[in-house]
């Protein structure tokens, strides 16, 4: 079982988003007030803790959020979920994993800079199943 290390939402699409200490699930939507929620397969972004501190190593200064990450979890594999888990956060929120890595239609300013980028290979994306409030700190675990 692992936990949420961080939540981040942005506005617009495009920009890096901001760490908040809690969020809403919407079902058949994402996180409230975020600007990638809506009827779509990628309604959540899920990056390991693990992953950016690896990021971290070239790039000491690198922001939460910075990746476009929804959420930032801890102790938990995620690299060894496939499409259609689901994962449990928190008391009732329920996500299903729907993509994995994506394609990066332009070079970000983090691959520029550290000559990678992590987001395509192991980035998470998922659908809101059940709804529910999330903080970080709520646990995170696989059903």
């Amino acid at each position: 079982m692992g936990t949420i290390e961080a939540i981040c939402i942005s506005k617009k699409k495009g920009i890096v988003k901001k760490e908040i200490p809690s969020a809403t699930l919407v079902k058949d939507s994402g996180i409230e007030g975020d600007a990638h929620a809506g009827d779509w397969h990628r309604q959540v972004s899920l990056l390991a803790g693990e992953s950016i501190d690896v990021a971290k190593e070239k790039l000491p200064t690198l922001a939460r959020g910075a990746f476009a990450e929804n959420i930032i979890t801890r102790d938990i594999e995620l690299r060894e979920l496939k499409i259609g888990d689901q994962l449990k956060l928190g008391d009732s929120a329920i996500l299903e994993i729907t993509q994995i890595g994506k394609e990066c239609h332009t070079a970000c300013a983090i691959k520029n800079i550290i000559g990678d980028c992590i987001m395509p290979k192991e980035g998470i994306f998922a659908k809101v199943i059940d709804g529910g409030e999330i903080k970080a700190g709520s646990q995170v675990e696989k059903i």
